[in-house]
């Protein structure tokens, strides 16, 4: 991930990391980065997924599927583990096969988080695996409507410098008015702030809440430092389109093996995977990515 940032960078455009979370939603992810070209980031995400799901071998099930799957594309491909919820989770994703892995420490002590984040850098570089981090923390979009701010910090320069330098993490998420699980309409993004932050830090930036982004400010934050954008909302949502158009079009009767676990046209899961196949490829485009497979 560390060599598709840095290249990113060099050429100005972004790489998107479209969170997954079964093999249809993965699928759809890597066939949206065959079809463009494009240098992809595959994997999974911890935050929506019980612990208890992750803890009794779901990390271990999610670097099999993942892992294999990004062998075997033509582009270039990381794998990563984002946001888990504790330090001892991120290390069984580095043995689980995964070559990227973030912990979510936005709600931590910030020296909790800075010397937590250090332990991990130093035991993931060891082992080739590059390390994620977030400084601030992003507000959640309530069900329903409406934001919670009340939590929510934005990333201070200055702050930001200091922590890379004390943790030599490879990529920083930052909180500059981008929300977490927006469904409908923007965030009221600082990029004067993104650039403050770009001036004091020399390594590549995140944007997390990709899906509340706005379109029309993607190149500015490009040339402000930003060459990964995480994108997860806006992928389950249209998935979701797909497989209640198809339901709702259903006969009376219908034959369960085709409908169900077929990976036929007829399958209804894979009707929503075309549709979020689709919309990656989108967000590639958006990103600038489409292409640069090639390059590698």
């Amino acid at each position: 991930m560390t060599k598709m940032l840095a290249h990113a960078r060099r050429n100005q455009y972004a790489v998107g990391y479209f969170e997954a979370w079964d093999s249809y939603s993965l699928e759809a992810v890597a066939e949206a980065a065959e079809a463009e070209r494009a240098p992809i980031i595959l994997g999974f995400g911890c935050v929506m997924v019980a612990d208890s799901w992750l803890d009794n071998g779901g990390i271990e099930r999610l670097g099999c599927w993942g892992r294999h799957l990004a062998e075997q594309l033509t582009v270039p491909a990381a794998f990563i583990l984002n946001e888990t919820r504790t330090y001892e989770q991120a290390l069984r994703g580095i043995d689980a096969g995964f070559n990227a892995v973030m912990v979510d420490t936005s709600a931590w002590d910030t020296h909790k988080a800075q010397e937590t984040v250090a332990k991990l850098v130093e035991v993931a570089h060891a082992q080739h695996v590059a390390v994620e981090a977030e400084l601030g923390r992003l507000p959640d979009a309530q069900f329903g409507g409406g934001v919670d701010y009340e939590m929510a910090s934005l990333t201070n320069p200055e702050q930001a410098a200091h922590f890379v330098a004390q943790t030599g993490v490879d990529c920083l998420g930052v909180s500059i008015g981008n929300i977490h699980i927006l469904e409908h309409g923007y965030a009221p993004v600082d990029l004067s702030l993104l650039e403050q932050i770009h001036q004091y830090t020399d390594i590549p930036l995140v944007i997390h809440g990709g899906t509340s982004f706005p379109p029309d400010a993607i190149q500015d934050a490009i040339r402000f430092g930003v060459a990964k954008f995480n994108v997860g909302t806006i992928l389950k949502t249209t998935f979701l389109d797909g497989v209640r158009e198809t339901i709702e079009n259903w006969p009376e009767h219908v034959h369960v093996h085709d409908v169900l676990g077929s990976h036929k046209a007829t399958d209804f899961m894979t009707r929503g995977q075309a549709k979020m196949r689709d919309k990656v490829r989108e967000l590639i485009r958006l990103y600038g990515g489409s292409g640069f497979a090639t390059q590698f």
